[in-house]
């Protein structure tokens, strides 16, 4: 019974954050006033409330009730979409602006990412991206030559390179993400309007063709304040180092 129960005050609570009965900032009732809204104990309240603690549409912190909170844009990494579609697909406007386009040698680490020899020609890429105008993520793009080239003849500006690249034979079939969290660096602090050391989200990646041959390696570096990332598993692995992998031992 004290399940359902958890389940019945979980769902009032979400349907009126989605009505805006209850907007971000907003306080939600005590434990003490759901209990007594809801005839029951603490503890169906305080599991209805660390659910939506967990779907992040609350936060709890210690000496007050919970607060209801702003929702960030998620953007799955279980599966490759451009950044200028997810953006329309959350109701967003997508900008770009590029910063930086030239032809370098690559180093040893982005030699390995590409499959390539150390000292190979490569196109970089520093561009910011806005979500209605709000610098959001940072990308430091590595191509190989030959995807390299598209890109010196078209406006960066003007939508997803890469949907640019699949237009012009370099269509993404496989692609490998790695996340994690670091402090934002001067560059990171310039194009995204935040202070150094302002936690980034950090989304490394490696686009490969439809041979299996890389020739994207990407970093992108979100603001953690807007975006958060969403991971969906179809199956369970028997030893865990599919999706996680300990940086020391």
């Amino acid at each position: 019974m004290a399940d359902v129960v958890y389940k019945q005050i979980a769902d009032e609570l979400r349907a009126r954050i989605a009505a805006g009965d209850l907007a971000p900032g907003d306080d939600v009732p005590t434990e003490g006033e759901l209990a007594d809204h809801w005839q029951t104990s603490r503890g169906p309240v305080r599991n209805a409330l660390a659910a939506l603690r967990a779907e992040g549409l609350i936060e709890t912190t210690r000496g007050r009730p919970a607060r209801v909170v702003d929702q960030k844009p998620g953007q799955a990494v279980d599966v490759s979409i451009p950044f200028t579609r997810w953006a329309r697909e959350i109701g967003a406007e997508p900008g770009a602006l590029t910063h930086e386009l030239a032809w370098r040698r690559a180093d040893a680490a982005k030699a390995a990412l590409l499959g390539i020899e150390p000292g190979t020609r490569v196109a970089e890429v520093l561009r910011q991206r806005f979500l209605d105008g709000v610098p959001t993520m940072l990308e430091r793009l590595t191509y190989t030559e030959p995807a390299g080239r598209v890109l010196f003849d078209s406006d960066l500006d003007a939508g997803s390179i890469t949907e640019l690249l699949a237009a012009n034979g370099f269509p993404s079939t496989i692609a490998s993400h790695e996340i994690d969290a670091v402090a934002a660096d001067a560059l990171d602090a310039r194009y995204l309007d935040v202070p150094e050391g302002f936690p980034v989200l950090r989304l490394h990646r490696v686009a490969r063709d439809v041979d299996g041959r890389a020739f994207e390696a990407s970093e992108d570096r979100y603001r953690s304040d807007i975006v958060r990332f969403t991971v969906s598993a179809s199956g369970r692995s028997q030893t865990g180092d599919h999706y996680v992998r300990a940086l020391r031992p």
